[in-house]
Formats: structure tokens, C-alpha cells, sequence
């Protein structure tokens, strides 16, 4: 064979060898691909963008580049800028638009736009977690919820800041952290790409409530809340801790209640330092800095930064007190004032400092003690520079120089700028000498007048 010809043959020799290694290397691929879809459903399925990171393209296999096989998208959504390769995907994916939930569960009023979903959902009521980590015993329904879990022991973060140093081991928190930078919420995008999101939104501005609980008279503008109101008087509590025995009847609730065992705080504020784990508190703390007060009263000019707040204000001009305690006959607009009141006759003190034997039944009780220890005095009065490590003390002081005397005698004219203080006015009157004094205000227990 000639020189000519041995070149020609050994080209196609290797034309052929390099087709059969491609073609190999794709069946390789697609194996591989297979695989990782066997192990980790697709969320992508359902019209919802995977918490997995992307399949790579290449590997050292022979030292050959793989070849990445395209897919032909050519169903395009007619709202936004998503394609499928199946029809059936697109259908799924706009009912993110119509808002069309068509998968009903059968114990309950969760709707769901796909299957599988919907079979996630009813795991809450079978509590069938058969998924299980073998560093801590965390136990889940979803494959990808303990790939996502095993990062906790692992300390992959595969997901990384493309402006900072910042990385995260799931997506949603990076998505979260880039607001920080690009100042857009990923999640409430404007104007809104769902016209179920745009509906529930006008519902603000119409003032409209038009669904009713039969047992409080509680009005809202969504069905969802109506629902998950209910559960406060049924008292089904469908979302199970599996580190404890805690169970919520909201999964926002649950969420929060995860993170005292993760211990996570991902929000953090700018100012001072504040971390949180909820994105909802660190909005409502920015309050504190900013000064807003979006709550208003309409029967006075009281305003406040938290709705709670507003609701506690509320109970002055109605007078209303359901809540009674049955040992001594204390009153309270709120359960939770009456739940911590109880403490003071069980001897309760959960909040423990952690540099002394101290111990407390109330939070913020423990916080102003360790300021004893830090010496920290945030608080500080613009007029005489008192400071404190607490602002309702700094609230209190401020009445010293406004004059104001919001606790009123309803026997005399007597005024005061403490409640206390009133509480041993009236003492007067009835002539009673009590060994304490409750507050109304906290629930605790005072010393005697």
C-alpha cells in the first residue's frame, strides 16, 4: 500500500475510532444523566427550577470531552420567557400563570399544580418519612431534602456569590443574599408574572375580606388563611418537628421552630449586627433604625412598627380581657401575656444566663440581665443622655420629660406615668394591703406597695 492511500486509510481509521469514542462517551453521558435523575427527581418536571447543581460537561474518562446533548425547547410560554421540550411540560408549567391547582388533596384543602407535589403533601398526614441521614437520624420524603441536609455535615456550599465572597448550600439562600446587591427580589418580581399573585395583591387595595371564620368573627382575603385560621380552633397541627416533639399549624411556623436546631441565622442586619432567621424579623427590626411605624390606630394617634403591638394598644380602648388566670384572677387581652403570667405560679424559669445561676420565665427578662454583664446600654435619651438596656425602660424614662401620664384613676384624677405606680393609687381607695401586685401590663408579679 502506498504512502497515499496508508494515509487515507489510517485518516478514516481514526474518523471511525473518534465516532465510536463520541458516540460512547454520549451513551456514557446519557447513562450518567440517567442516573442522576434515578437518585434526584427533576423539579424542573413540574415547571420548578432544581436546587441541584448543573450536570457537568466534561470529565477525565479517556481524557475525552463529552458531548452535551441539546434539546430542541420548542414550546414557548406566551407570559414569560420559558420553554419546554414537551407540551405537556408547558401545560404544567402555565398553570403557574392561571394559578390552576388541579390536583385536590382528599384530607384537606391543599390544591397542588402537579402529582407530584401533591404526593410530597400527603406524606404530612402519613408522616411516612422513609428517607433517612445516617450522621444525625434526620428523616424526610424527598430524596433532594436530604441531599440538600447532608451539606449540613458535609459543608458543601455549592452555590457561589458572584459579587462577594458569600456561598450557600442551597439556592433559595443565594437568591436571597443577591437582593442585598441587585436590591430585587427574585421571588415578587414587578409587575407580577401570576395573575393568581396579582389577584390576591389588589385584594390590598379593594380592602376586600371576604372569607369569615363561623366561630370569631375573623375576616381575610384569602381562603388559605381562612383555612390555616381554623386550625387555632380544631387544633390540628399537621407539621411535625422530626427532632421533637413540636408540631406547628402553619409550616412557616415549623420553619422557624427548625432553625433553634440548625441554629441557622442567615439575615443579618447592616446597622448593627442583628441576625435572624426569618426574613420577616429582620424587615420588622430595619423598624427599629428607620423609625417606621406602619400600624396606625384609628381611635388615637398611636402608631407602631409591629402588628402585635397595634393589637395590644387595641385592647385599651375595647377593655377586652378573655383570658383570665385561674389561680389569682389575673386578666389579659393575649394568650401569650397570660402563658407567661401562669410562670410566676409554677415557678417556671425556662430562660437561663449562661454566665450566672440567674433564671427567668420571660425572654426579654434575660436580656436586660445579661446586659449586667456586657454593660451594654443601647438606648439612650436624646435629652438628658440616660441610657438603658431596654427600650421599654427607655419608653418609660421619656414620660419623665414629655410629662406624659398615659395610666388614669377612674375614681379621682389621679395620673401616672407607670402602671405600677397606679396600681398602688388604687390601693388607696380600696384599702387593700396585697402581699404583690400583677401587672396587667407583663403579667409578673411585683413586689408589694
Amino acid at each position: 500500500m502506498d504512502k497515499t492511500n496508508s494515509g487515507v486509510a489510517m485518516d478514516d481509521h481514526q474518523a471511525v475510532h473518534t465516532r465510536d469514542e463520541t458516540s460512547s462517551s454520549e451513551k456514557l453521558d446519557t447513562g450518567r444523566q440517567q442516573n442522576k435523575e434515578g437518585d434526584i427527581p427533576r423539579e424542573e418536571k413540574c415547571g420548578v427550577e432544581s436546587d441541584h447543581q448543573p450536570t457537568r460537561g466534561h470529565t477525565k474518562q479517556g481524557d475525552t470531552l463529552l458531548v452535551k446533548r441539546t434539546v430542541d425547547k420548542r414550546f414557548v410560554c406566551t407570559e414569560c420567557d420559558y420553554r419546554a421540550a414537551k407540551k405537556a411540560e408547558l401545560s404544567i408549567h402555565k398553570r403557574k400563570h392561571t394559578g390552576e391547582k388541579p390536583f385536590k388533596c382528599d384530607q384537606c384543602d391543599y390544591a397542588a399544580a402537579c402529582k407530584g407535589t401533591l404526593t410530597k403533601h400527603m406524606t404530612k398526614h402519613t408522616g411516612d418519612k422513609p428517607l433517612m441521614c445516617g450522621e444525625c437520624g434526620y428523616r424526610t420524603t424527598d430524596v433532594s431534602y436530604l441531599t440538600i441536609h447532608m451539606r449540613k455535615h458535609t459543608g458543601e456550599k455549592p452555590y457561589k456569590c458572584d459579587q462577594c465572597d458569600y456561598s450557600a448550600a442551597q439556592k433559595s439562600n443565594l437568591d436571597q443574599h443577591m437582593v442585598r446587591h441587585t436590591g430585587l427580589d427574585k421571588d415578587r418580581p414587578y409587575p407580577i408574572a401570576q395573575k393568581g399573585t396579582l389577584d390576591r395583591h389588589m385584594t390590598q387595595h379593594a380592602g376586600e375580606k371576604p372569607f369569615k371564620c363561623r366561630k370569631c368573627g375573623f375576616r381575610t382575603a384569602f381562603k388559605s388563611s381562612l383555612a390555616t385560621h381554623m386550625k387555632r380552633h380544631t387544633g390540628v397541627k399537621p407539621y411535625k418537628c422530626d427532632q421533637c416533639d413540636y408540631s406547628a399549624a402553619e409550616k412557616s411556623s415549623l420553619d422557624r421552630h427548625m432553625t433553634r436546631h440548625t441554629g441557622e441565622k442567615p439575615y443579618m442586619c447592616g446597622e448593627c449586627g442583628f441576625r435572624t432567621s426569618a426574613r420577616f424579623s429582620l424587615t420588622v427590626h430595619m423598624r427599629s433604625h428607620t423609625g417606621e411605624k406602619p400600624y396606625k390606630c384609628d381611635q388615637c394617634n398611636y402608631s407602631a412598627p409591629k402588628k402585635g403591638d397595634l393589637d395590644s394598644h387595641m385592647a385599651k380602648h375595647t377593655g377586652e380581657k378573655p383570658y383570665m388566670c385561674d389561680e389569682c384572677g389575673y386578666r389579659t387581652a393575649h394568650k401569650c401575656n397570660l402563658t407567661v403570667h401562669m410562670k410566676t405560679h409554677t415557678g417556671e424559669k425556662p430562660y437561663k444566663c449562661d454566665q450566672c445561676a440567674y433564671s427567668t420565665g420571660r425572654k426579654p427578662d434575660l436580656k436586660r440581665h445579661k446586659a449586667q454583664h456586657t454593660g451594654e446600654k443601647p438606648f439612650m435619651c436624646g435629652e438628658c443622655g440616660y441610657r438603658t438596656a431596654s427600650g421599654s425602660s427607655l419608653t418609660v424614662h421619656l414620660r419623665a420629660h414629655t410629662g406624659v401620664k398615659p395610666y388614669k384613676c377612674d375614681q379621682c384624677d389621679y395620673s401616672a406615668a407607670k402602671k405600677g405606680n397606679l396600681d398602688r393609687h388604687k390601693a388607696k381607695h380600696t384599702g387593700e394591703k396585697p402581699s404583690c401586685v400583677v401587672s396587667t401590663d407583663t403579667g409578673r408579679l411585683a413586689g408589694p406597695p
